[in-house]
């Protein structure tokens, strides 16, 4: 089974999101990139999660969700992100607008995610984004959790990270 095969198949996928995505991404000329789960895959030994996590540049997510719209795709707004799903898969798209995010796009590249090339943040943005998600008080404990694993998985892989961490996260690895 391939990584497109099984990230499908436990998306009770009968529509390729990803695939639709990364047409549309490429039809739009959009520049953007992985963040988040799937990016922390890209780096290390993969996890299986049903979130997709990107930043697009900031004047490529009108074009992105005029053409998400078009592809039928259902987009909901939320404070800081715009999440898109689609009738046959259980994957969310959650496309980040929270504006921190917005450099990680420059220095992104192309990795292989689960069978798919994408552009994908450096691994010290998707780390950074990880810290950020973990510090936000306001999310579910359980989101901050598997936040806190990841981060620990990338530092496991790339320990000169560890300085980049701030104390309180340096001490929960070191517990």
């Amino acid at each position: 089974m391939t990584g497109r095969e099984f990230i499908n198949k436990m998306a009770n996928g009968e529509s390729d999101i990803i695939q639709i995505l990364l047409d549309i991404l490429s039809k739009t000329g959009s520049r953007y990139c992985l963040i988040g789960g799937l990016a922390v895959n890209a780096y290390v030994e993969p996890v299986v999660s049903l979130d997709l996590d990107i930043v697009a540049a900031v004047e490529d997510i009108d074009t992105i969700c005029k053409a998400a719209k078009e592809r039928g795709l259902k987009i909901e707004q939320f404070e800081h992100s715009l999440n898109f799903t689609a009738a046959g898969s259980d994957l969310r798209i959650q496309l980040q607008t929270d504006p921190r995010y917005q450099k990680f796009v420059s220095g992104a590249d192309g990795r292989n995610v689960l069978g798919y090339a994408m552009r994908v943040a450096r691994v010290e943005d998707v780390l950074q984004g990880k810290v950020w998600a973990y510090m936000d008080t306001t999310r579910r404990k359980s989101k901050r959790q598997k936040d806190l694993a990841d981060i620990f998985r990338i530092v496991e892989k790339f320990p000169h990270l560890e300085s980049s961490l701030p104390q309180s996260i340096r001490e929960e690895l070191n517990k």
